[in-house]
């Protein structure tokens, strides 16, 4: 006895689209609507439909009085059709790049990388905006130190975003500039520099005693260092501090000088006997940055944080400090 070997399908000759076609076809019971439904024309779906018939082996629609009905085994591939176009859609349609993205319902860990620099409300501030948006989110902040490889970290999704200033970004990093600050000299109170500001020049600036954050790396020198180096000069750098935000206690207690951007000095000299004062040296102005993978880059959960990031750093940069002087 001969047995009948049924012929594999050949799925060189299936696309997405003929099982769009199949399900629409089989749902709607009519050529003429499905070429509707589908943006295309009657001849071109009675084509495919024709295809359809051959590989699933079913004429799939056929005639009962003036209208069409699916056939049993029609009805039967409706379900997994669905299904496959769902799964579709997960691969690569508005799941997989986040399209549909709703912070209020959305949960996760978002891990974020960054300096205190900028501004000491700003990670608050952040951090109250995505539990007011996103209440089933959960934030994983992470510091920026000398041991913390942010680059290798971003490519392997360790971390999501980071958040700092740099005199050159690195470029293979996606690159969002959040706000700019004008460069300044945070002292104490009764510092020279505070008490007679005309002989506050670059030469006794250089010679003073600096407090600087930590590097980022082993040899790396800040963004400060860096363009004192690229115009041949240096300062004396005596105390290096991991937690910028405690830097302002540090300078009010001494004859240290922090130099970095006027809005995060801004914060302190309300509360600590501080004075701000000009630069002598021509800084150009402090660049803040969001950096991103670009593993991440069409990501809409990934979008939608960013958002956040650049509206909350620009929110305090633009808002009026009334303690705000321009020494």
């Amino acid at each position: 006895m001969l047995c009948r070997m049924t012929r594999p399908p050949d799925f060189a000759n299936i696309d997405l689209h003929l099982v769009k076609v199949l399900h629409t076809v089989i749902t709607d019971r009519s050529v003429s609507r499905a070429a509707l439904r589908l943006g295309s024309t009657q001849p071109q779906v009675s084509a495919q439909l024709k295809r359809l018939r051959v590989l699933t082996g079913d004429a799939l629609l056929v005639r009962a009085g003036t209208g069409l009905v699916p056939t049993e085994a029609a009805l039967a591939l409706v379900g997994p059709a669905e299904r496959l176009l769902k799964e579709a859609d997960t691969l690569f349609g508005s799941a997989r790049v986040g399209r549909g993205f709703d912070p209020a319902t959305a949960d996760g860990v978002v891990n974020l990388a960054a300096s205190d620099y900028l501004d000491p409300l700003f990670l608050p501030r952040l951090v109250g905006t995505l539990q007011q948006l996103a209440p089933r989110l959960q934030v994983a902040l992470h510091p920026l130190s000398a041991d913390s490889d942010y680059r290798r970290k971003l490519a392997s999704g360790e971390v999501d975003l980071v958040v700092g200033n740099w005199l050159q970004p690195p470029e293979e990093l996606h690159l969002g500039r959040l706000m700019s600050d004008e460069v300044v000299c945070l002292v104490a109170a009764e510092h020279p520099a505070a008490k007679s500001p005309r002989s506050w020049t670059a030469a006794r600036y250089l010679d003073s005693d600096h407090i600087a954050p930590t590097p980022l790396h082993p040899g790396a020198r800040g963004v400060i260092d860096d363009f004192l180096a690229l115009q041949g000069l240096s300062r004396r750098v005596t105390v290096r501090c991991a937690h910028f935000s405690l830097a302002p206690a540090m300078v009010a207690a001494s004859r240290l000088v922090l130099t970095t951007g006027r809005q995060f000095c801004e914060r302190y000299i309300s509360q600590l006997p501080l004075r701000i004062v000009r630069c002598p040296v021509a800084f150009p102005a402090m660049a803040y940055y969001q950096l991103w993978h670009d593993r991440t880059h069409a990501s809409a959960a990934q979008r939608w944080l960013r958002e956040q990031v650049r509206d909350t750093a620009r929110a305090l940069a633009g808002e009026d400090n009334p303690s705000r002087s321009r020494a």
